[in-house]
């Protein structure tokens, strides 16, 4: 039978990839229901080609324009609105696979609810692991659900491993993930303080949302991947390294306990990490191009301590910092760095500004042990004050 899929955020970069590649698999997969923010024209595209039998805006009068145009086109599709309805579609019976790409915090409930239901999981949202933590993957083992991780270096990590996990920590010496660097790896680190949000999301190898952009050239991207891996994998902070790989051919490795390393190459593409978390454990073609080795330029690695990547990426130790504070703090700093993003995409604050938010926001917020959803959504509120009130203070 086809695989019935939910797309969360199907309108985003890893949402249209995921629909590329169900495209190129009517026999496989079946598209059973969208959502999406606020781009009702490109959702209402996508009901057009794939007749989903849910569509999901985040606000009712996105809703009510899809609605309009939905009945307009003769489509039968059923618009629906709000966090509930992602939720419900998340958890249908009738879903098999979901799709979470919503980005951000708002990630969560959905990614909650698709655990609790048993669903098989893509998850390219890093904050439902960030944020959730242990509540998270405690609801994926109660709900029997498959979580199979979408961002490239987590599937890379994933297909290095051995496939049977209870042999991970015995086998494994450390998980080393590659970071591009960003637009400003070679920039000087004094000429920062000067960044336009344009040149922040124009990244060199990938194509990504504004967001993901922004925290790609920050790094704060990659401290929040560290503490996916960490949840992922149930490695220890000190066994996750990354490295400075600016051709972004490796995605990721696993050093093993006799020194030998595994690693994922392939070109800059999600489709590849998409098509293996919907085929999984079968592989299908992505529609990516593979890699060319006799056109490949060299491959260069960097340490984070030379050329000045210290002082010039310096959230990227938040990311131990805060998983050897309570778990809270986790949540915390993903509270504060939406802030800062959003604060700096509105040019409220500048593009080194938003360490200092984040950094004064896991020092200033009082972190504790989350143990439910709403526990997780209260450190959320008051972090994200916390750091609304910094953005205000850099403004004046």
């Amino acid at each position: 039978m086809k695989q019935r899929i939910a797309v969360l955020g199907s309108t985003g970069s890893i949402g249209t990839s995921t629909l590329d590649v169900v495209a190129r698999h009517p026999d496989r997969f079946e598209v059973f229901a969208l959502s999406a923010a606020t781009q009702v024209d490109l959702l209402l595209e996508q009901c057009a080609r794939f007749r989903p039998r849910f569509a999901v805006m985040a606000s009712a009068p996105h809703a009510r324009e899809l609605a309009h145009k939905i009945r307009g086109n003769g489509l039968q599709v059923e618009v629906m609105t709000g966090s509930k309805a992602i939720e419900m579609i998340a958890s249908h019976e009738l879903t098999d696979t979901v799709m979470a790409a919503i980005v951000g915090a708002a990630g969560l409930p959905p990614c909650l609810a698709a655990a609790r239901a048993g669903k098989r999981l893509l998850l390219a949202n890093k904050e439902a692991l960030v944020v959730g933590g242990d509540v998270f993957l405690s609801a994926v083992r109660e709900g029997g659900a498959t979580l199979l991780p979408i961002d490239s270096e987590h599937s890379a990590i994933f297909q290095s491993l051995p496939e049977d996990p209870a042999n991970w920590s015995q086998r494994i010496e450390k998980i080393i993930l590659t970071a591009s660097g960003g637009p400003f790896r070679t920039r000087d680190p004094a000429a920062l303080r000067d960044v336009t949000p344009e040149e922040a999301c124009a990244h060199p190898n990938w194509v990504m949302g504004r967001k993901i952009s922004v925290d790609s050239a920050t790094m704060m991207n990659k401290a929040l991947e560290v503490i996916e891996a960490r949840y992922l994998f149930g490695v220890l902070p000190e066994q996750l390294e990354v490295v400075i790989h600016p051709q972004s051919v490796i995605h990721s490795m696993v050093q093993y306990r006799d020194a030998s390393i595994v690693a994922q190459l392939g070109t800059p593409d999600m489709r590849v990490p998409i098509a293996y978390g919907l085929a999984w454990p079968q592989r299908i073609e992505s529609g990516a191009q593979a890699l060319d080795f006799r056109s490949l330029s060299a491959m260069t690695f960097e340490s984070l301590d030379s050329n000045g990547h210290g002082e010039r990426f310096p959230g990227l130790r938040l990311a131990w910092e805060a998983l050897h504070a309570p778990a809270g703090a986790c949540a915390t700093l993903n509270a504060a760095n939406e802030v800062a993003v959003a604060a700096f995409l509105d040019r409220r604050i500048r593009f080194d500004q938003i360490h200092h938010v984040n950094l004064e926001t896991l020092q200033d917020a009082v972190a504790s042990i989350p143990q439910t959803l709403d526990d997780l959504l209260a450190l959320d509120a008051l972090a994200r004050a916390t750091a609304q009130r910094t953005v205000a203070r850099l403004e004046s």
